[in-house]
C-alpha cells in the first residue's frame, strides 16, 4: 500500500471487542491501518458504542426483512457507506449477517472474517459451545476472508487454544476471545503491508 495507512471499515453485531483490539493496535502503531468505520445490524449494539467512544464515525444500518441476512436495499446501504468512507478492507467483529451476492462484488478478496473455532471444524453459530460438546482437546480461532459460503472461505491464520477439563462454554469462549485478540490485528496488519498472498484456497504469509 506504499506506506499509506490502511482503510478499514468494520462491521459488527455484538459487544465490540474484536473492534477495541483492532482499534488499539491501529492506533500504537502496531499495523499500519485505521478504522474509517463502523457500522452495525442493530441500533444498541455494543460495538456502535465503543467505536463512538473513540471518535470514530459509527452508524447503525437497518438490516431489512430477513432474520440472518441483509435484504437488496440494506446490502446497498452497507455497500455505499463503506465505499463513501474509502475502505481498503472490510473487516467482519461478530458480524450475524451473512454476506451475499453484491456486497462480496463490492469488495472482492477484500472482506476478513474471525471464526472461534479451527476451522473447517464446527463453523456455524457458538462454534465453542460445539467443539465442547464434540469433546475436543483443542479448539482455537481462524482468520479467514469471507465467500458466498458459511465460514468456507481460505484460511488466513490461527491460533489454537486449549480446551480445559473444567472448561464451561464461558471459560472457554473467553480464552478464545482473548486468542482472537491477539490473531485478528496481526493478520490484519500483515494484509495491510501486503505479506499474505493468496491463489485459490492456499494462503502464503511473506516475510
Amino acid at each position: 500500500m506504499n506506506g499509506k495507512r490502511v482503510r478499514l471499515g468494520v462491521l459488527g453485531s455484538g459487544k465490540g471487542s474484536n473492534l477495541v483490539a483492532m482499534a488499539q493496535a491501529c492506533a500504537c502503531g502496531q499495523i499500519p491501518a485505521e478504522v474509517v468505520l463502523v457500522l452495525s445490524d442493530l441500533a444498541d449494539a455494543g460495538i456502535l458504542e465503543q467505536g463512538r467512544e473513540r471518535k470514530l464515525s459509527a452508524a447503525f444500518i437497518p438490516p431489512g426483512k430477513f432474520r440472518t441476512k441483509l435484504d437488496e436495499e440494506a446490502e446497498r446501504s452497507f455497500v455505499q457507506r463503506l465505499k463513501e468512507a474509502r475502505v481498503d478492507w472490510v473487516v467482519l467483529a461478530g458480524f450475524m449477517r451473512i454476506l451475499k451476492g453484491e456486497f462480496l462484488r463490492a469488495f472482492a478478496n477484500r472482506v476478513v472474517n474471525i471464526h472461534p473455532s479451527l476451522l473447517p471444524a464446527f463453523p456455524g453459530l457458538e462454534a465453542w459451545k460445539q467443539a465442547l460438546d464434540y469433546g475436543v482437546k483443542v479448539t482455537g480461532c481462524t482468520v479467514h476472508l469471507v465467500d458466498q459460503g458459511i465460514d468456507s472461505g481460505p484460511i488466513l491464520a490461527q491460533e489454537t487454544v486449549p480446551v480445559l477439563p473444567e472448561d464451561t462454554a464461558a471459560t472457554l469462549y473467553d480464552r478464545i476471545q482473548h486468542a482472537e485478540w491477539r490473531l485478528y490485528p496481526r493478520v490484519v496488519g500483515a494484509l495491510a503491508e501486503g505479506r499474505i498472498v493468496v491463489k485459490g484456497r492456499q494462503t502464503t504469509w511473506l516475510k
